[in-house]
């Protein structure tokens, strides 16, 4: 990720996970979700990560339309599956998911097919009109709200951006026991798959995998450890680690912008996209506010308050959102790389050096974990 590709706030939806702990986590989501028999019209109950209800987002909307987003917040994919598939059909109208899990929801029958032509597209850029991974055909599954970059994250005191421009840095003999990996096979194995130069890095027959254990194996004697969130942000503050695999400027970005010396870049092997998407519950009873709530997140104005949400800040595929926060934040647009009138996010996508981060195409997503596991236990 090029310099500014990150997030401005102070908070990412992980440290929401952890301040929301123990019996406080209890107690919220207690006083949150009004799930029961009887669903009410002046109310949408929203699964999703942790900020997205928060009254910086939701509440101009809720204010329009006289009615109360009730969220229930969850930590990760696994346990969003998990949550639906013990709650009865139609308990939350709208789902937040990350882009490969859309995929998941519509195999398991969780989520409504939507109808294109609700959603403004012709304001989006041309590459997310017809995202890939949320289209089954002609059918479109989920709508992508926000986006962000993953790449070589590191400190700059001891790591130049040249050095950066490459995942080759992670097997500097100067860094052994100073290089860490974010805990998540999908990120980093993607990483290495991007080094190894296949051109589409979760697409890989048996011997590109093999390789890709191969070559993630020969970088564990330089690893210091495999860390959350939480680690993440000590390790690289206290300078126990230098240098990460597996995350992005939505975390080097906080430590920046306390005035730390970090930063990430999308090297020339090319970096991976995440992507955040709005779904429709099944068997919902409130699918028209549920198409509204979407419409309006994707509208200029609420791609602006996406892109500026305090608990981790992100980039937006809508244009005429771009052109209304440089009015109305001119400073976040910067930061974020996405002034028209500049070298953008755009640019660098066009340029072909980012890849959507998705589920393994050839082997199973067990697959990817057992190996995973294998290599931490090494």
């Amino acid at each position: 990720m090029q310099k500014g590709f990150g997030k401005s706030s102070s908070l990412s939806r992980r440290e929401f996970v952890k301040k929301m702990g123990g019996a406080a986590s209890l107690a919220a989501a207690a006083s949150l979700l009004p799930f029961g028999a009887a669903r009410a019209q002046d109310r949408l109950t929203m699964l999703t990560w942790n900020g997205f209800a928060e009254p910086e987002v939701v509440g101009d909307f809720e204010r329009q339309h006289g009615v109360k987003i009730r969220a229930k917040y969850y930590t990760g994919g696994d346990e969003m599956l998990a949550l639906i598939s013990q709650s009865p059909p139609g308990t939350y109208d709208i789902i937040l998911a990350d882009g490969e899990y859309v995929q998941q929801l519509r195999t398991a029958g969780y989520i409504e097919t939507l109808n294109p032509a609700d959603y403004p597209f012709n304001d989006f850029f041309p590459e997310f009109r017809r995202f890939p991974i949320l289209w089954n055909g002609d059918d479109m599954d989920g709508l992508l709200m926000r986006f962000g970059f993953l790449g070589v994250s590191f400190n700059t005191k001891f790591i130049t951006d040249e050095q950066a421009s490459s995942y080759e840095m992670f097997w500097d003999k100067k860094l052994k026991g100073k290089v860490a990996h974010f805990d998540w096979h999908l990120p980093n194995l993607g990483q290495i798959s991007l080094l190894n130069g296949n051109p589409s890095p979760f697409d890989l027959d048996a011997a590109a995998w093999q390789k890709v254990q191969e070559r993630t194996t020969s970088l564990r004697p330089q690893i210091a450890g495999f860390f959350g969130y939480g680690g993440t942000l000590s390790s690289l503050k206290t300078e126990q680690v230098h240098a990460m695999l597996g995350i992005g400027d939505w975390i080097t970005g906080l430590l920046a912008r306390s005035g730390g010396p970090f930063k990430t870049v999308v090297p020339k092997e090319g970096g991976l996209q995440w992507n955040e998407c709005l779904c429709i519950g099944k068997n919902t009873q409130n699918a028209e506010l549920a198409t509204k709530f979407l419409q309006y997140m994707v509208s200029p104005e609420g791609q602006v308050r996406a892109a500026t949400m305090r608990a981790y800040p992100a980039l937006i595929p809508n244009e005429e959102g771009w052109k209304l926060l440089a009015k109305v934040n001119h400073g976040a647009a910067q930061y974020q790389n996405m002034l028209l009138d500049e070298y953008n996010v755009m640019n660098v996508i066009r340029e072909g050096r980012i890849h959507n981060r998705q589920l393994p195409i050839q082997q199973s997503l067990q697959d990817w974990n057992n190996f995973w596991q294998q290599y931490k236990n090494a």
